[in-house]
């Protein structure tokens, strides 16, 4: 019973691992089409059910990329992330003066930005656990 107990616990350990791996990702993924589609001008509530996050689960997914020794490629991800929200927030509460299409294009470099940095240390650090 003991030994069915431990690999019971290895394989939740190691899907726990695993989701949390590419969680920061998806997270991300779903990010980018929620400004997609937003400014398309399309509602789209679900992507922000799924890939909305609050800045306290931010913190959790930071904390356990530490601890789990993640590399920081799997960090920019939630960096994209708290990024975005920012930029989001003060514009719902403040206001940014600038046109949609240069907030696109604040987006778009954001994006750009993640996208060059996550092959740029994913290349150069290699450190992954699996």
């Amino acid at each position: 019973m003991e030994r069915e107990e431990r690999l019971r616990s290895k394989r939740w350990y190691k899907a726990v691992l695993i989701l949390l791996k590419i969680m920061p990702m998806l997270l991300a993924l779903l990010d980018i089409a929620n400004t997609a589609v937003g400014f398309l001008g399309i509602e789209c509530h679900w992507l922000t059910y799924f890939g909305g996050v609050s800045f306290l689960t931010l913190a959790f997914l930071y904390l356990t990329s530490y601890v789990f020794g993640f590399c920081r490629y799997h960090r920019m991800f939630l960096h994209y992330v708290v990024i975005t929200n920012v930029i989001s927030i003060a514009d719902f509460e403040f206001g940014i003066p600038v046109t949609n299409l240069s907030l696109l294009g604040i987006h778009s470099m954001l994006l750009g930005s993640l996208l060059f940095l996550v092959l740029y240390f994913y290349r150069t650090e290699r450190c992954c656990i699996a």
